[in-house]
């Protein structure tokens, strides 16, 4: 099925929720679409899926949804491509949103692409970046210039280029957005939800996955993407063990500690610690760069955080680039040095 570019209209999200909890991008997601519902002059609508889910709305609701679509099935309780690729694109085919953006989280890149699939549109993965503009930017001769296009960029060959695509013939215009690219709103606490309950079968096939067990495992790494303060090191911290003078400096300032991806290529930090384009986008108050280079890659991943501080010995090093302050010299000495002299303020000020 494809839809009447004329018929579609509002600003939708795929508000995901595990375990009865929204994750965090539904929030990041909503902030973005309000500010592209502002520029079309429509509405934001948030697709809630689950069992039993109908009272989490209202906290999409204060994050800036003006409906919430809700599709609540048994057969809906844990993630399954199947019945949920089938309720999101039932909600397209029957709602027709203009626009519609899921998280780039392991759930959002598998139904994603079936959605699109499904509904017969294109979809951007990955997006860093989502404006409403015209398109095609400069127009050839006698080329026709569509209005109100939802622009979507990426980077592109491992982020040596940045693409900005567009849809023009197609409805909805699908994007996943990376979490930690897109800022939520401050939360409206007195905000209600208009919930419109969406009724669907589900009859179980040869598609439907069957879940024997559910084992979660106990993470000790703590989410970098949450993190206010972030110490983060990179190949020139010279080995795992020299790890623990960020640690150190990480605890005096009630920090993080995060890695480039050559620390996880090495095999001394595990991969949720990555920060950069194949790791997590994070945007903490404070970034500390250690021994980083700056690859784009990773510049992409960290480049909105309010303050980098960068120290590295090469004072061409393109991480001072995008810095705030740098400080060039021997990590080895710098590093317990600002820890010794933040414990001594803190402990002066205490």
């Amino acid at each position: 099925m494809s839809l009447k570019v004329e018929e579609c209209k509002d600003v939708f999200i795929f508000a995901q929720q595990v375990d009865n909890k929204i994750n965090n991008i539904a929030y990041e997601l909503l902030g973005k679409a309000k500010d592209l519902a502002a520029d079309l002059g429509q509405q934001v609508v948030a697709v809630l899926i689950g069992s039993d889910v109908k009272g989490l709305a209202d906290s999409l609701a204060q994050y800036g949804a003006d409906r919430v679509i809700v599709v609540d099935d048994p057969e809906l309780k844990e993630y399954r491509t199947e019945p949920y690729a089938h309720a999101l694109s039932s909600v397209i085919e029957q709602y027709k949103p203009e626009i519609m953006l899921i998280g780039a989280t392991a759930i959002g890149r598998d139904l994603g692409p079936r959605v699109a699939a499904r509904i017969h549109t294109g979809l951007t993965a990955d997006c860093t970046q989502l404006d409403i503009g015209d398109f095609p930017l400069n127009p050839a001769p006698g080329q026709e210039q569509k209005k109100n296009q939802l622009l979507m960029t990426r980077p592109a060959f491992g982020g040596n280029t940045i693409a900005t695509i567009a849809c023009p013939d197609y409805r909805p215009q699908m994007a996943t957005v990376r979490p930690g690219v897109m800022q939520k709103r401050e939360a409206d606490k007195s905000a209600k939800a208009n919930v419109e309950e969406c009724k669907l079968d589900f009859t179980p096939n040869n598609k439907y996955a069957e879940i024997l067990e559910v084992v979660k495992s106990v993470s000790n790494v703590a989410d970098i993407a949450d993190a206010k303060i972030l110490v983060s090191g990179g190949r020139g911290v010279g080995s795992p063990e020299n790890f623990k003078i960020l640690e150190e400096l990480a605890e005096a300032i009630g920090g993080t500690v995060s890695c480039s991806r050559a620390v996880v290529d090495s095999g001394w930090k595990p991969k949720e610690m990555q920060v950069g384009q194949t790791g997590k986008t994070v945007r903490p108050h404070v970034y500390f760069a250690i021994g980083i280079s700056g690859a784009i890659q990773h510049v992409a991943g960290m480049e909105e955080s309010d303050i980098i501080i960068a120290i590295n010995k090469d004072e061409s090093a393109p991480i001072f680039d995008v810095a705030d302050y740098g400080v060039v010299g021997d990590l080895n000495q710098i590093v317990p040095e600002l820890t010794k002299q933040i414990k001594e303020a803190m402990a002066a000020k205490a």
